[in-house]
């Protein structure tokens, strides 16, 4: 019996607090951080010159470039730095492979109207795009490689824009670069 006027007594109880109107809580929204016309510019010059130096085998012009913190995850390759060192020296043993003919050279080519750039507030920006590869072969035309998506993270680093992270992915083989050569 105590019990039963115990609980009907906790039902009056809840049905009087669940009378009383919660306070609705505001509503606050931050806007994202703004991406800006200079921001723009700026990255994609900073695309090209990283572009630039890793295929024309420039270590010193890279290394500035490149964040201490560096990561970087490919698609076929898994994760294939950790750190800034490790990618620079990384580079650098591709070009002495390429200087001993054991690796070919190539180029990268953006895909025009694909570099899209996004503030990252307080921190940097992050940069995606679409860019073809092609294989540089003496006396024939550039041979197109490989097709492949990237997000690079760039960072604000001192008043220097450093990349911090890249993933790389969705590579599709060019089928004619696939046949026997």
């Amino acid at each position: 019996m105590h019990r039963i006027v115990l609980l009907v007594a906790l039902s009056w109880i809840g049905m009087a607090f669940a009378a009383e109107p919660v306070p609705e809580a505001p509503i606050h929204l931050t806007p994202g951080a703004v991406t800006t016309p200079e921001l723009v510019a700026t990255l994609a010059e900073r695309d090209q010159a990283l572009f630039a130096v890793v295929f024309g085998c420039d270590i010193d012009a890279l290394r500035p470039m490149i964040a201490d913190d560096f990561e970087f995850l490919h698609d076929k390759h898994g994760k294939i730095a950790d750190s800034g060192a490790k990618f620079v020296g990384n580079v650098a043993d591709g070009c002495e492979r390429q200087k001993a003919g054991i690796d070919f050279h190539s180029r990268r080519e953006l895909v025009p109207g694909t570099l899209q750039t996004y503030a990252l507030d307080h921190y940097g920006a992050v940069q995606l795009g679409t860019h073809r590869f092609y294989a540089l072969r003496q006396g024939k035309p550039d041979l197109l490689t490989e097709t492949s998506r990237f997000v690079d993270v760039w960072k604000l680093d001192g008043g220097a824009w450093k990349l911090s992270r890249v993933i790389s992915y969705g590579h599709e083989l060019d089928p004619a670069a696939a046949a026997p050569h």
